[in-house]
């Protein structure tokens, strides 16, 4: 399924909000983003351009699991399946993406927007950037872009990444930025595999993908890309990038940055530009999902993992919350090791029974209150390397606490109980026929 087929899917189940009214790429789109989150979006009348913008598409693992029409349990394994059994493609000589080329760009002509009002510009957020190593092959991944010029594009290069390996050796790498693609590339994207795997593969065996070959640079792209920008990013060329709102809700300071220079820009006749809210519940979900099937196996070698949940509360990035099966005392702590080897820049893991559900704040933290208890639960790992999104690790080395909670039940419970209770079921809807309720008006009454 192609974005545009699902936005119809959305339409068509009455999903999806459409915005007839001009809106404008500076502050107006993604305030409006803001505001309606978590709905889906299409503003249909975008200032000054032809295209229309869509945003807010996957803002949770309900709506992921939606799309591939699976339970929100089956997120994990089936990206633990692809990323274990990554399928090749199926390459195409003509795709809908390369219907409109553009070999003099102008980045100008494109509706890339401006978020906040503390942004050093205008930024391309929802890009997967695909590039090519001569030994190790394609790789994708996630780089923010700030225009600068009508050709040019300080990229966020993320250190030890994948790209920035094939960029320190190479020099300069030709890349293609591709704009408005379905989750399951997106979510391939954003995993951590190891170098030499094509995440493109991974999409594959997410969900069957049609490739085809750039116009000017030797990649393979996915077909039914909305947009692509092709062209070259320079090591040794630096422009100043930033601010920009990161993950955490806080503005990344400035640095300088590989530039990019755009050779060519192919899209669809009628292309519509995915927009991708930083520091929103869509940007959380795609960075912090794919992080969840890495914790997921490394607490299966120690424990029986139930489920992850990189939790939005925590940035989806800083907090795992991690369900499992306890056969022994010991799984709780033996989880919570596990999970930071999982995700190494986690910065608090909270270990739960099969009780409590991990979606909900407050079954987290009622278990926290009736079954955690400090001198036994708590793991401290003492200072080590965190993320560098984390705003209150130390500049420049990354330094932080890790800390952990094992929140599970003892096995030996010591003739205490430590359920919740359960109520009587009962018919809510035959109770309440006929009666007297305070949101609705008794007949004959006013509003």
């Amino acid at each position: 399924m192609s974005l545009r087929s699902y936005l119809q899917k959305l339409e068509e189940e009455n999903r999806l909000i459409k915005i007839r009214q001009p809106v404008s790429i500076d502050y107006e789109i993604a305030g409006a983003l803001k505001k309606l989150e978590p709905s889906a979006v299409l503003f249909e009348s975008v200032k000054g351009y032809p295209f229309r913008v869509a945003g807010n598409l996957f803002t949770s693992k309900a709506a992921f699991a939606d799309y591939f029409g699976i339970p929100v349990k089956e997120i994990i394994p089936r990206l633990c399946q692809a990323i274990a059994s990554p399928q090749p493609c199926q390459v195409t000589t003509t795709a809908p993406c390369q219907e409109v080329v553009i070999t003099e760009p102008d980045l100008d002509a494109l509706p890339i927007l401006r978020h906040c009002a503390g942004d050093g510009g205008r930024y391309i957020s929802s890009g997967v950037f695909a590039a090519r190593h001569p030994r190790l092959g394609q790789n994708l991944d996630f780089h923010r872009c700030m225009q600068f010029s009508p050709r040019e594009m300080a990229i966020r290069v993320v250190k030890g990444r994948h790209f920035d390996a094939f960029l320190t050796e190479l020099g300069e790498v030709e890349v293609a930025v591709c704009i408005g693609l379905p989750p399951a590339v997106l979510a391939a994207a954003a995993t951590s595999v190891a170098l030499g795997v094509n995440e493109l593969e991974i999409a594959n065996a997410l969900e069957p993908i049609e490739l085809v070959r750039a116009k000017t640079v030797d990649l393979l792209i996915p077909a039914e890309s909305e947009f692509v920008l092709e062209g070259i990013v320079y090591r040794d060329i630096r422009h100043a990038e930033g601010p920009f709102v990161d993950l955490t809700e806080t503005y990344d300071v400035v640095r300088q940055e590989p530039v990019f220079v755009v050779k060519a820009i192919t899209h669809r006749r009628d292309a519509i530009w995915q927009a991708l809210l930083p520091g929103a519940l869509e940007h959380k979900l795609l960075m912090g999902m794919p992080r969840e099937p890495t914790i997921f196996q490394k607490v299966n070698q120690v424990a029986t993992c139930l489920d992850v949940n990189i939790s939005p509360g925590g940035c989806s990035w800083l907090h795992a919350i991690v369900q499992i099966d306890k056969r022994t005392e010991e799984d709780g702590t033996k989880a919570i090791q596990a999970a930071f080897e999982g995700h190494t820049s986690c910065k608090h893991v909270f270990v739960v029974d099969a009780d409590i559900d991990l979606y909900d704040p407050l079954s987290v933290e009622w278990a926290m209150a009736t079954r955690f208890q400090a001198d036994r639960g708590l793991v401290i790992k003492g200072r080590e390397r965190g993320s560098s999104l984390d705003p209150s690790a130390e500049a420049g080395t990354h330094l932080t606490t890790k800390v952990g909670f094992d929140l599970t039940k003892p096995l030996e419970t010591q003739g205490k109980d430590f359920s919740k209770a359960g109520f009587p079921e009962v018919d809510l809807a035959q109770l309440l026929k006929d009666s007297d309720r305070p949101d609705k008006p008794a007949e004959g009454s006013e509003k």
